[in-house]
């Protein structure tokens, strides 16, 4: 059995699980309610969820005020998975949330908080257009939005494969060189469209 750790919320488990779960020999350890065992882990999923604590940020944060809703025991918990699937060269695909915590543990910075991409006609409908890089492997031109932080400064590695077409918000990102660690602002489990993008990640699992 692989196994995947990550620390999935619970209204955000039955959505995962079309995609995880459909593969024979695949299964997840959610921290959230049990201990993962990250040296036998074979990927790592990070995924959405509330603002990073401040304490993470690794760099001085101008408006605490515009953090929402923090959870540091989960946080902390996060940055050192990410720092050990890093070490070990496991695949990580990040979510949302997760994408800020890539970028902000690779050394890079978040605008605290941006207008127009929490719309609730954003959350689930795939309205916002996207621009890519010559070197996207995945386009999707139209995803959903369900934030109201970003990237800013990229961490060290990091390219960037999408904007927003729109105001040029980072959409998704890719570590160079790393076997399979890709991150995305978007929330690709709200919709079966969005399947290449955790084929990718499923098919490069490491035991």
């Amino acid at each position: 059995m692989l196994t995947i750790a990550s620390w999935i919320r619970e209204s955000d488990e039955p959505l995962f699980e079309r995609f995880l779960l459909s593969r024979p020999g695949v299964g997840v350890m959610n921290a959230r309610r049990e201990p993962s065992d990250l040296e036998s882990a074979a990927g790592l999923l990070l995924t959405g969820g509330p603002d990073v604590d401040a304490r993470f940020h690794g760099k001085p944060v101008s408006d605490p005020g515009l953090i929402l809703e923090p959870e540091p025991e989960r946080d902390a918990w996060e940055f050192a998975a990410l720092a050990r699937a890093l070490e070990r060269g496991i695949p990580i695909l990040a979510i949302c949330k997760g994408v800020q915590v890539l970028n902000l543990a690779l050394g890079g910075s978040l605008h605290l908080h941006i207008e127009g991409h929490n719309l609730p006609e954003l959350r689930d409908g795939n309205l916002q257009t996207l621009r890519f890089s010559s070197t996207a492997r995945h386009r999707f031109e139209r995803v959903n939005s369900s934030h109201h932080q970003a990237l800013a400064e990229l961490g060290a590695g990091l390219e960037v494969e999408a904007w927003s077409a729109e105001d040029d918000v980072i959409e998704q990102v890719r570590l160079r060189n790393a076997p399979c660690c890709i991150g995305v602002q978007y929330h690709p489990e709200r919709d079966l469209l969005y399947g290449p993008l955790f084929e990718e990640f499923l098919s490069t699992l490491r035991g």
